[in-house]
């Protein structure tokens, strides 16, 4: 699964270690990873890395400290981390993927919610502790639900408005409410299908900015459709042959879905 599957050792209990943490930056063979503006930083098509600046946020350890870098001035070229997918394997995806989304988190998470001061990065980054009230606020994450419904040997997939094609029903969780649940809700809301089985499949890390994708195989009581007309402009069923005529992002985690439900 794409952006999943991280080796890189997050070393979550030595980053709360300073002394650690301050020999991990100066070890010579540290690296940091470049953004700016959630846009990572290319030389000859691949991403480019720099020594260790004092702001880094540190990622992992691998043979060497990973560390990643939000920087002011835009670099001579960058890219969206999805377009280098194809070009990566799976472990420097995931890990471009990871530093975007903290280093995002950072960019628009300096000030407390409870008092307005700003608050001071811990933990190689992975908390910020406010200064003025001492609050702990740690990276944010927006789970969603996707789901692949299908009916007999037909599944649904929808058209938002405005949207060129098809896709499998998402949205994202509300408060109080389950995943199952959340499968459920949106499938209603935007297609009118009730769903009678749920189950789950698979997770993917999601950060762009903040998600966390979870999918789900659900089975549907009925074949009726309503869309809402609002945010869905199209829903309907499609056979196997006619899911294998289009094409998902590689990258999503519907791709891996579909695939899933092909090979049934």
């Amino acid at each position: 699964m794409p952006y999943t599957g991280l080796a890189l050792d997050r070393a979550g209990n030595r980053r709360a270690d300073d002394g650690w943490l301050a020999a991990a930056r100066e070890d010579p063979a540290a690296r940091a990873l470049v953004f700016w503006r959630d846009r990572c930083a290319v030389a000859d098509g691949l991403p480019l890395t720099v020594p260790v600046t004092p702001d880094a946020v540190f990622l992992g350890v691998d043979h060497a400290p990973l560390f990643a870098v939000d920087v002011a001035d835009e670099p001579e070229e960058t890219t969206d981390i999805r377009a280098l997918y194809l070009r990566l394997s799976t472990e420097d995806s995931t890990r471009l993927a990871y530093a975007r989304g903290l280093l995002h988190w950072h960019r628009t998470h300096r000030f407390c919610g409870a008092c307005g001061q700003e608050a001071e990065p811990r933990r190689g980054g992975h908390l910020r502790v406010c200064a003025g009230c001492a609050r702990e606020l740690y990276p944010r994450i927006e789970p969603a639900v996707i789901a692949l419904v299908e009916h007999g040997d037909r599944c649904l997939l929808a058209r938002h408005r405005g949207g060129a094609g098809f896709a499998a029903v998402a949205g994202f969780v509300e408060i109080g409410e389950s995943l199952e649940d959340a499968v459920r809700r949106e499938v209603a809301e935007e297609t009118g299908v009730a769903v009678a089985d749920v189950g789950y499949l698979a997770s993917q890390a999601w950060p762009f900015p903040a998600g966390l994708m979870v999918g789900f195989r659900a089975r549907a009581a009925s074949d009726h459709i309503e869309v809402d007309g609002e945010e869905i402009a199209e829903a309907r069923w499609f056979t196997r042959a006619e899911v294998r005529a289009m094409r998902s992002r590689p990258d999503s985690i519907e791709a891996f879905l579909i695939a899933d439900w092909l090979g049934a």
